[in-house]
């Protein structure tokens, strides 16, 4: 099965590219994505019972890395330049469609609020997609300024999550 940060960079390369449609089997594991309106939608993961490792479907995904390696720091930059005015420097933003979650469970403390200092490998919130739910990161150092959601609320890919003004 995929990782969630595997499933980020086929996602991000997938947006990036010029491919409309993908789909990738690995024992037993089928992922399919399709654009619709310039956005990536996720299809249900399908469990096979009989595992199929097709090798063309790895080899799209290799020719596109190459090209998407490109445009995302430009992407970045300008995200920092359009923001450096403000009281925040940086966006999290969710990898993927689902309900984001502010704790592990109802009874829960959030995992972060405004105020809150994050470290790149500090769990922000959960978005639930498929019956999964998915750990979100925050990727940067520095202090969480503003929440943009609410608890179980419906989040899109690349909808920002939080304000972070680093350190």
């Amino acid at each position: 099965m995929l990782k969630v940060q595997e499933i980020r960079e086929l996602i991000k390369l997938i947006d990036e590219s010029s491919i409309d449609e993908f789909t990738y089997e690995s024992n037993g594991t089928t992922v399919s994505m399709k654009k619709q309106k310039g956005e990536v939608v996720e299809r249900p993961v399908v469990e096979k019972q009989t595992p199929v490792e097709p090798a063309a479907p790895a080899q799209p995904v290799e020719k596109a890395e190459a090209p998407a390696a490109k445009p995302e720091p430009e992407v970045k930059e300008e995200k920092q330049e359009t923001t450096e005015s403000k009281n925040y420097d940086y966006e999290i933003v969710s990898p993927m469609v689902g309900t984001f979650y502010e704790a592990a469970s109802p009874d829960d403390d959030p995992y972060i609020q405004a105020g809150d200092k994050v470290k790149p490998d500090s769990v922000v919130c959960i978005v639930e997609a498929m019956k999964l739910f998915n750990e979100i990161e925050a990727e940067t150092t520095g202090e969480v300024v503003e929440v943009l959601v609410e608890n179980g609320q419906l989040v899109e890919y690349g909808q920002p999550l939080f304000r972070v003004k680093s350190e």
